[in-house]
């Protein structure tokens, strides 16, 4: 009897975790598509960027997807301290999230890797507060390896179809590693390791700033978005200023090429 109540329960959670999942991608689907048809497809970065700004940080997006589903398959099963152990869950909840959202689902093969999406430690986690581990969440592992290594075919086919150079793989692994160095080495949690580092590959000191877990992603972005605002303001600086040059000397060509021909 007892065993009965203990399936009929597990089966009672296991439908929960589905359902938000699919409310959750459905809420997520109906939001991307509104700022996609109203912000995305009129909205040309050429406009705003120089061509190989735009390279580069297409190239870092696909680098980026692939990290974070290697960071999330590294501690799916690791948990260091209460705070940081649900804040790994949501950060599964979070990039399950956007996979699905993103995943093509007209096809039955995509409706099934949506259904080993789901994180179902993670929402078990955060919805009935039981941490478990099952079957399913080495499948959703598997799902994961899968798609950091999508991504990294995506990263390798855009840079060979345009011609672009793969230094910028380097860079990204000594990030990658000097990451996990930081967290060992100085016995810190992820997140702490994450802003360490940042810190110090942006030129802004090596300590962590913040005390809780917002404050500590606020400084995050903050260190980031400066960091590439920065960067794109430099470049988009210098094409402006070299457009003008040359703009300049067409102009005096021009007028040296009509003064031939009078």
């Amino acid at each position: 009897m007892f065993i009965l109540e203990l399936l009929g329960e597990t089966l009672f959670q296991f439908a929960v975790v589905i359902a938000v999942f699919l409310v959750l991608t459905l809420v997520g689907d109906f939001i991307y598509k509104l700022l996609k048809n109203r912000y995305f497809n009129t909205i040309d970065l050429n406009d705003y960027l120089p061509e190989d700004e735009i390279h580069s940080l297409k190239q870092i997006f696909y680098l980026i997807m692939m990290a974070l589903c290697v960071v999330n398959i590294f501690y799916s099963f690791a948990g260091e301290g209460i705070d940081v152990f649900y804040f790994l869950a949501i950060f599964d909840i979070a990039l399950s999230l956007y996979f699905a959202i993103t995943l093509d689902k007209s096809s039955l093969k995509n409706k099934i890797l949506w259904l080993l999406l789901i994180p179902y430690g993670a929402l078990h986690l955060l919805l009935f507060n039981v941490d478990l581990i099952i079957i399913l969440d080495l499948i959703h592992v598997l799902v994961f390896i899968y798609f950091a290594k999508l991504n990294f075919d995506k990263f390798m086919e855009y840079t060979h179809s345009n011609g672009l150079g793969v230094t910028i793989v380097l860079l990204f692994v000594i990030i990658f590693v000097s990451f996990f160095i930081t967290q060992y080495a100085e016995r810190v949690n992820a997140l702490d390791s994450l802003v360490m580092i940042s810190n110090e590959f942006t030129g802004n000191g090596y300590g962590i700033f913040g005390e809780t877990i917002l404050g500590k992603l606020n400084s995050l972005l903050l260190v980031w978005a400066g960091y590439v605002i920065s960067g794109v303001s430099a470049a988009t600086l210098t094409a402006a200023i070299l457009r003008r040059h040359f703009k300049k000397r067409f102009a005096e060509l021009e007028k040296l090429i009509e003064g031939v021909d009078e």
